[in-house]
């Protein structure tokens, strides 16, 4: 049995009264200026989800990275390198998932509801608005996101760390992305058994590119799918970029 834990997000925004006042006070104004805090909510899960470790960060709950850390693991096996070194640090990961209630998912506590909870406060006076004492009439927002992740079988989750200095800019050199992904995607027993998805930030993205490039009999193609989105896949499974990602990892 393993016990998995919960990250607790939380922030409020404040937005000047006189202002919003200026703007009708509509609720599409208020949620263009509090944009940003929803975006720090998306990132910082987004960082969770990987790098996420209770052990140092208690507020956090524990991503893929520390769970595929350590190639004499039982889930070693789902770990593949090239060239990364444990003692150099510009390492990137690309991750192979495929979410599913039995496979890989994310979790919230008993008694709330999924997702990131928007409560309107009202107006409140905020104190001390200068650093000296000065006081501001304002319209308070609470946002709440409440979360957690579970890998229920390994064996659908592929990590593949590599030294990304080692690709050149031409494309010619270095680790073979498409080879590697490929090899990833075979580790899955079965990729039908959810929704599988392929994770990389924008320095892979570019590698990957410019490999791909080369390579005549291409893999790899840009579609549109239904809903006008343009989605960038690798033998049918979609590409997802994610800038949380890092480029300065240690190599396993």
């Amino acid at each position: 049995k393993v016990r998995e834990g919960m990250g607790m997000l939380e922030a409020y925004a404040e937005i000047d009264k006189s202002l919003a006042d200026l703007n009708g006070n509509s609720a599409a104004w208020r949620m263009s200026e509090e944009a940003p805090h929803i975006e720090g909510f998306g990132q910082k899960l987004a960082r969770y989800m990987f790098y996420g470790n209770e052990a140092t960060e208690p507020e956090a709950f524990t991503g893929l990275a520390p769970r595929f850390n350590d190639q004499s693991a039982a889930n070693g096996e789902n770990i593949l390198t090239s060239a990364a070194t444990p003692d150099s640090t510009d390492n990137a990961s690309i991750w192979v998932v495929v979410w599913g209630p039995n496979t890989c998912h994310m979790i919230y506590p008993k008694g709330s509801s999924a997702g990131l909870r928007v409560t309107d406060k009202g107006q409140v006076t905020i104190e001390d608005i200068d650093g000296e004492g000065g006081r501001m009439e304002a319209y308070r927002t609470h946002y709440k996101w409440d979360c957690g992740m579970v890998v229920r079988d390994w064996r659908y989750v592929v990590r593949v760390n590599y030294d990304l200095e080692d690709i050149v800019a031409s494309g010619a050199t270095g680790p073979v992305l498409r080879d590697l992904l490929a090899k990833a995607m075979r580790r899955i027993p079965n990729l039908s058994a959810g929704r599988p998805a392929i994770y990389m930030n924008r320095d892979s993205l570019d590698a990957f590119d410019l490999q791909m490039n080369r390579d005549p009999l291409l893999q790899f193609s840009t579609q549109e799918e239904a809903q006008g989105k343009f989605v960038t896949r690798f033998r049918g499974v979609p590409i997802r970029r994610v800038d949380q990602l890092l480029s300065t990892e240690a190599g396993i």
